[in-house]
């Protein structure tokens, strides 16, 4: 699924479509909308307008408000394993694409129509749309995240300390707990340990303070690479996690195993 960097960059794209007012909304794909109905979405959004668009971790979610001007319920979009959110310009000139890449997804002629899940229009004639080619992803009505921990790329360094640090779980493990700290996923914990040359499966609370410190720095600075660059994708160590790859840092073999469920790859030398 998207990593924080890509959530990020969607967002930004959702920004676009901020303030403009909503004519009409495509809720009809009840299993991208549920638990909703069709026409519950609609019903509860069109009139009114998006107003921000917020993000914590890998989710994200819009504030509305109604017709009237009133509060109106907050409108979560999850990208799944590859959706992606376009939106166009009033005149219907595609302004800006979630993570880059091809200008014309959703309109290619391999593009099947159905695979825009859900679709926002607004009265300039733009749209906000989720093309979501696997139908993994969702959008519904007030999303929960209070289950969350704090976010992976604005969390406090005491608050980092004790959530990593306190744990007995493998170090790659805690880094992938959502609960502890929200954003984090295979490919960004890879990156990340093997940036600051620390063992996945290294006990978490074994770290001290400097390595706790230096993990959160470490972390913070590759989630502003990625973001910028157009995702986890563009990380130092991925091009590497792979068979007979070596460390492009010492030379050393990559390794693979799994850490917390997940599969792990790791320098031999480095992060033995």
């Amino acid at each position: 699924m998207p990593e924080l960097p890509e959530v990020e960059n969607a967002r930004q794209v959702v920004e676009k479509a901020l303030g403009r007012v909503i004519v009409d909304i495509d809720d009809t794909d009840t299993f991208e909308c549920r638990p909703h109905m069709p026409g519950d979405i609609a019903r509860a959004l069109t009139g009114g307008r998006l107003t921000e668009a917020r993000r914590r971790g890998k989710a994200m979610w819009c504030d509305t408000v109604t017709a009237d001007g009133s509060s109106g319920p907050t409108l979560g979009i999850h990208l799944g394993m590859g959706g992606r959110v376009i939106v166009t310009a009033p005149d219907g000139e595609r302004t800006s694409q979630y993570g880059g890449g091809d200008p014309h997804v959703g309109e290619r002629p391999t593009d099947k129509p159905e695979w825009t899940r859900f679709s926002m229009t607004f009265d300039d004639g733009g749209q906000l749309r989720l093309f979501d080619k696997r139908r993994l992803g969702r959008v519904r009505l007030e999303p929960d995240i209070d289950a969350l921990g704090p976010d992976a790329a604005e969390i406090t360094r005491d608050d980092f300390r004790h959530r990593i640090g306190s744990s007995g779980a493998p170090l790659k493990a805690r880094l992938l707990d959502q609960a502890a700290i929200a954003g984090v996923g295979n490919l960004l914990a890879d990156e990340v340990l093997w940036q600051s040359e620390q063992s996945p499966s290294r006990r978490a609370k074994t770290l001290t303070t400097e390595e706790l410190d230096e993990l959160r720095v470490v972390l913070r600075r590759a989630i502003r690479t990625a973001i910028n660059k157009g995702g986890v994708h563009t990380g130092e160590i991925i091009p590497f996690r792979k068979t007979d790859a070596a460390c492009p840092r010492c030379g050393a073999p990559m390794a693979r195993g799994t850490v917390g469920g997940r599969t792990t790859w790791w320098c031999s030398r480095e992060q033995s």
